[in-house]
């Protein structure tokens, strides 16, 4: 099937911003003036075509990435609309690693706020190009200024106004065009939909010359072809404006900044136009880059329907009515439907079975699709999120994407005997469209903990499992692994008989125990003289020693740190048995270590906090109050990177607390460290505690 749209005509974008800037709303403006709705839905009302999920809905915020496609100027514009809450960092990753260009939106009020710097990093790391849309500048307080200096100042970007705003808070009513030199003024009886050109207003000519002569400037760094108009003419025409901002936007050099008010249904349009006029078309980036399976030499595939086919799996979901979705982006070649590839991370081949264009939730069938285009296939069953697809004679493994570790995690078991047995299969479908959603099973207590990036995550987590998958389930905080250990030697002794008429039982053994400094959990010495105990009951009293330090003393936790050494013993010549010296063992060493001075110890984690400078004495403190131990400080680019050895104990709920005290800005990474000793009053509440379950 041939191609409809040119491939210089198409244009990959995500709209990405912090949580409440607006992207939603802007998606629905655009969807509504490209001709795709024929009626403006809205985040308030709960009917935002792009925030589809009950949740969304509900909550009033977008939770998973979006995809839709709308046309604009003879141009293909597949638009992935992302989420903004903190929680949901991964959508926005593997949405940019796939895209082309962004349009980062900015609260006129609140500026670059903390998730923007985020994302903007984000994007940074792939190398996207972007245009910044100043949003909400009909709202008291607005800055349209003051966000341009904010993005100079806290993103290190080149910002370069090609609108200023006309009107001010409660009075805008429209933009002026920096580049053609006009203003427009949008009626609001058209919902937006229709504007009038005006000239500049006289009270106005002085600020547009003074962003012009800024514009310039910015144009002319792009070529040496600019540079020289300018010098010569100190001007330059429409077209030449066009072009070299075009140029300094594919290179990285500078941000058109726009202005409007999606709500209010203006600046929608001009927006559009940046997105044509700047961002790039799949040819305007560099060939996708890959390595060839068994460490082959470096592919490169460029963006052609003539070259083997390739795309990269960036997100998998499952569908109530066709089941598994994977949604592809394609580099290279074409695609069609009952097509035969290769996963190439695994190896595995697959067939395709069904080609889905989407609109948010909805689905429409396509039989082919071709470099550049976005979309969802059926079929792929073994695809997980940044595995490649290929031609089976061509294969080639794409960068996969990477993702923060979970920081938060919880129990749950589920409600009913009915629940238990869907409750596995539901965690696993989350966890293939989740790579941020992590299960796993406590080897001790045999408890479910799921984990993830906060609470608002997990939350979701839960609601989808009751209403999606009809599980109930009840949540808990997970259980802290403690150990015990002994602080001196002590010796303990014991004799198991048992006299029932026949052959009896007898197992004798004198133990010694002694605390292990050397990070040892167990050793065992025999120091047996004169054959008290035969070779053979040697073995069976430490497994019975090892046995007994499983069930602990203090509060029934395994006891970690000891070793033993058998003393002394005797053994009956018919009654003795290797069953009979393992009872002695155990019993045995459960007297010596009870008389050791058993303390109890908890994990400790070693937590590596990066925030901004200005809140560092605000998360230290925090920390301290976890009772945690400062090992070091270090700036690491324009953060402070503070590592802290914190108690597994106090550090739940931590994530909520950080980003409470830093406004989101502040990160943190946590991994065991070592055991040590809890507090004596602190050890008598656990142990009482656990005693207090035990006779429960």
């Amino acid at each position: 099937m041939s191609r409809l749209i040119p491939l210089a005509q198409v244009r990959n974008i995500g709209i990405m911003a912090h949580i409440d800037a607006g992207k939603t709303t802007t998606t629905e403006r655009v969807l509504y003036y490209t001709g795709i709705n024929y009626k403006l839905g809205e985040v308030h009302d709960g009917t935002a075509t792009m925030d589809w999920m009950p949740q969304e809905q509900e909550r009033g915020i977008t939770i998973t990435s979006a995809a839709t496609t709308c046309f604009w100027r003879d141009h293909r514009i597949n638009i992935i609309d992302t989420p903004g809450h903190v929680d949901f960092t991964a959508e926005v990753e593997r949405s940019i690693r796939v895209l082309d260009g962004a349009v980062a939106i900015f609260c006129a009020v609140g500026g670059v706020e903390p998730q923007s710097e985020t994302v903007w990093r984000q994007a940074d790391r792939y190398h996207v190009p972007r245009v910044a849309f100043v949003n909400k500048m009909d709202r008291i307080g607005a800055r349209f200024a003051g966000v341009v200096d904010q993005i100079r100042d806290k993103l290190k970007a080149n910002p370069v106004p090609v609108q200023i705003p006309l009107g001010r808070e409660d009075k805008f009513i429209g933009v002026i065009d920096l580049v053609r030199l006009k203003a427009y003024r949008y009626l609001d009886e058209s919902l937006g939909a229709e504007y009038r050109e005006e000239e500049i207003p006289d009270d106005y000519r002085a600020e547009v010359e003074e962003y012009r002569e800024r514009l310039f400037e910015a144009v002319a760094e792009t070529s040496e072809e600019a540079l020289e108009t300018y010098l010569s003419e100190g001007q330059m025409s429409a077209e030449q404006i066009l072009t070299g901002l075009r140029i300094g936007t594919l290179s990285g050099l500078l941000v058109p900044v726009l202005c409007g008010a999606a709500f209010r249904n203006k600046g929608v349009q001009p927006l559009l136009d940046a997105v044509v006029d700047y961002l790039p078309s799949p040819l305007d980036v560099p060939p996708i880059e890959g390595v060839a399976p068994l460490g082959a030499a470096a592919d490169v595939r460029r963006p052609s329907d003539d070259e083997p086919f390739s795309a990269l799996v960036f997100k998998i979901m499952t569908d109530s009515f066709v089941g598994q979705l994977a949604f592809i982006r394609v580099y290279s070649g074409s695609l069609s439907t009952g097509t035969q590839v290769i996963n190439a991370a695994t190896g595995k081949k697959e067939r395709i079975g069904r080609l889905l264009k989407m609109h948010a939730d909805k689905r429409e069938e396509i039989s082919e699709v071709n470099a550049g285009d976005i979309c969802a296939v059926v079929g792929l069953r073994n695809a997980g999120t940044g595995d490649t697809i290929c031609d089976p004679k061509h294969p080639i493994i794409l960068e996969a994407m990477h993702f923060p570790e979970p920081v938060i995690s919880v129990v749950i078991e589920p409600k009913t005997t009915a629940d238990q047995s869907s409750l596995a299969g539901a965690l696993k479908k989350l966890t293939q469209e989740d790579p941020t959603f992590r299960v796993s099973t406590d080897e001790e207590t045999g408890q479910t903990i799921i984990s993830g990036m906060g609470e608002l995550h997990l939350e979701i987590i839960i609601d989808r499992l009751l209403r999606e998958f009809k599980i109930a389930a009840n949540v808990g905080r997970p259980q802290v692994a403690y150990r015990e250990t002994i602080t001196e030697e002590a010796e303990g002794e014991a004799r198991f008989v048992r006299q029932t008429g026949g052959k009896g039982i007898y197992g004798h053994a004198k133990l010694r125990v002694y605390p292990l400094t050397d990070g040892t959990d167990f050793e065992f010495r025999d120091e047996i003289r004169g054959g008290a105990i035969p070779a053979e009951f040697i073995r069976p009293v430490e497994i019975g020693a090892r046995e007994s330090m499983e069930r602990g003393i203090l509060a029934g936790y395994p006891l970690m740190g000891v070793g033993v050494i058998l003393l002394d013993g005797s053994y009956h010549e018919v009654d003795s048995s290797e069953i009979a010296f393992k009872v002695a063992g155990s019993m045995a060493f459960s007297k010596a270590a009870a008389q050791a001075d058993p303390v109890l110890l908890e994990p400790v984690m070693e937590v590596e906090a990066v925030t901004p400078e200005e809140y560092m004495g605000e998360v230290i403190g925090d920390l301290n109050r976890r009772r945690g131990r400062v090992i070091k400080m270090e700036p690491r680019a324009g953060f402070q990177v503070v590592s802290v050895h914190v108690p597994l104990s106090e550090m739940f709920g931590y994530a909520t607390d950080l980003r409470s005290a830093t406004q989101g800005r502040a990160t943190y990474t946590m991994q065991f460290d070592h055991y040590d000793e809890v507090p004596r009053n602190l050890a008598d509440e656990i142990v009482a505690r656990a005693k207090g379950l035990t006779t429960a």
